[in-house]
């Protein structure tokens, strides 16, 4: 087997190589992203249109990561940018609201019943650090639980255990709270339950040995960063039961899982959370957040009869450009769209199935509505540890997205990959080709 993990075509990248050696000198590791930056260098873009980016080499690529999800229309959605650029003509932001806030509230309460009451941040780790303070607020008590390996921004509480490894992530049924970035003091990992995602009665016996300072659980049902490994029927309804009876509050991280459908993860699955976080496509590739919940636990932010008990502000919070390009972007997701947009994912699914099968390598993939991830091993995946990747099976990721590149298919470099409602069934054969191009060289 050869496996080519940092090799690539030199002469294809010399313009990105330039300026990322010019980078070094101005940005800390020359970008402000870790998740772009990849060996030997991140690829620098120039243009994107529909499903199509071009590189300042001139490379044309078809987008599989729509920055990272949030793109559901792909680049330069001609409805969106119009009343984008709209919008910017009467003025970038000001300090009052606008229509256009309302507007988007308004579509989220009536697409999510778990969803009354809306506050608008900046981004999902706004949101998700929003809902931490509300669910503080409201319940009286300080810690959180999550689950293991599970990603919900850069905030020092959720990053908790977003990356522990075998030599001391402790046993299953008390995996050990351990940080991600170096100095994250020890009252915040005081402060974290971590718990093992689709194991109920290790999950069950950890919120009930924590119920007394527990104020919320934070969830996502398919966390990327475990390979969309989906959470489990039975797992889910337990979980859901479990915070009910013991009154800790379950928050939904849909920053990601809302593209799965009309009614986002919570409509596919059933769930009704106290609180509900979103990002990305709903702010029409503009920066966004929002915190979504039931009306007394919004009411926590609510100033209108005394000063609230989170008092929550941001400059760019609601500001009329994302707002109005969100409200577009989630007026075109209509349900027939959902359903045309989620079976060219099944179709990416089924087309990456039948190629590894027709090879004959040990691959599998994982995901549902819109999304996929190859993993590059046959063991059952259930949770974060069986998702971790031995250093072999880590170059193999690595060649398959180099190769991709090379390829012209842009893909996250964990095998990470989303279609847009850009792309046809065409786009979709392409990848396929690609990736089946790739793990023969592989």
């Amino acid at each position: 087997m050869t496996i080519q993990a940092e090799t690539t075509q030199t002469s294809r990248y010399l313009n990105s190589q330039r300026l990322f050696e010019q980078a070094q000198n101005y940005l800390a590791g020359g970008n402000s992203r870790l998740t772009v930056y990849h060996k030997p260098h991140p690829i620098y873009l120039r243009e994107g249109q529909g499903c199509h980016l071009y590189d300042v080499d001139g490379n044309h690529y078809l987008d599989f990561i729509n920055n990272f999800t949030s793109l559901i229309h792909g680049h330069a959605n001609p409805e969106v940018e119009a009343v984008a650029v709209e919008a910017m003509r009467r003025g970038t932001v000001f300090a009052g609201t606008t229509e256009a806030e309302l507007g988007l509230a308004k579509l989220l309460c009536d697409r999510l019943p778990s969803v009354e009451r809306v506050r608008f941040t900046n981004s999902g780790t706004e949101a998700v650090m929003t809902a931490i303070k509300a669910a503080r607020a409201y319940t009286g008590k300080p810690a959180i639980a999550k689950f293991e390996g599970a990603y919900h921004g850069s905030y020092d509480f959720a990053e908790v255990s977003q990356a522990s490894s075998a030599p001391n992530w402790g046993n299953l049924d008390h995996p050990v709270s351990l940080p991600y970035s170096k100095g994250t003091p020890q009252s915040v990992l005081d402060e974290v339950v971590v718990m093992p995602f689709n194991h109920i009665p290790e999950t069950v016996a950890l919120l009930r040995g924590n119920k007394e300072r527990l104020a919320a659980v934070l969830f996502d049902p398919l966390p990327t960063r475990l390979g969309l490994i989906e959470a489990q029927p039975d797992f889910m309804a337990a979980l859901e039961a479990e915070c009910k009876a013991l009154g800790i509050l379950l928050i939904l991280d849909e920053v990601i899982s809302f593209r799965l459908g009309y009614k986002g993860a919570q409509g596919l699955y059933g769930l009704d959370p106290d609180i509900t976080t979103l990002a990305k496509i709903i702010g029409g590739g503009f920066p966004v957040g929002a915190v979504g919940g039931k009306r007394e636990v919004m009411a926590v932010f609510d100033p209108t009869s005394s000063k609230p008990a989170v008092p929550h502000g941001g400059t760019y919070n609601a500001n009329p450009i994302s707002m109005t390009a969100g409200l577009k972007t989630m007026e075109l997701m209509t349900l027939t769209e959902f359903d045309r947009f989620n079976n060219l994912g099944e179709q990416a699914r089924a087309g990456l199935r039948d190629v590894i099968i027709r090879l004959g390598v040990e691959w599998q993939v994982a995901g549902t509505g819109s999304l996929f991830n190859l993993h590059p091993h046959i063991a059952p995946l259930l949770d974060y540890r069986t998702s971790q990747l031995t250093p072999d099976q880590t170059a193999k990721i690595s060649a398959l997205h180099r190769g991709l590149l090379d390829r012209g298919i842009f893909m996250g470099a964990s095998a990470f990959g989303c279609v847009s409602t850009a792309m046809s069934g065409a786009e979709i054969e392409v990848l396929v080709e690609k990736v089946g191009q790739t793990l023969q060289e592989i």
